[in-house]
């Protein structure tokens, strides 16, 4: 396990409070451990839905269809010709 270093600090209304003391004493946690699982779990959640991009279908099916297209790239060709004729360093 990690070493536990760094501090986070909230302010809450006694209401918040109460709630959250109520939610961790039924979860058999620490209040402190409770805030600690429910943050890092909303964090996961909300860092996952930033990290998917989400298409149409029919978007994807035209966008892999382009990738697969080969198209012309006349100076990359001649730029693998030259490296293949070209002397290497060794």
């Amino acid at each position: 396990m990690a070493t536990k270093s760094d501090r986070v600090e909230a302010r809450v209304s006694r209401e918040q409070h109460r709630r959250i003391q109520r939610a961790a004493q039924l979860a058999g946690q620490s209040v402190s451990s409770f805030i600690v699982a429910a943050s890092v779990e909303k964090a996961e959640e909300v860092i996952a839905e930033h990290s998917v991009t989400e298409v149409p279908a029919d978007y994807f099916d035209r966008l892999v269809a382009a990738i697969d297209r080969p198209t012309a790239a006349p100076k990359l060709g001649r730029a693998a010709k030259r490296a293949r004729v070209r002397a290497r360093i060794r």
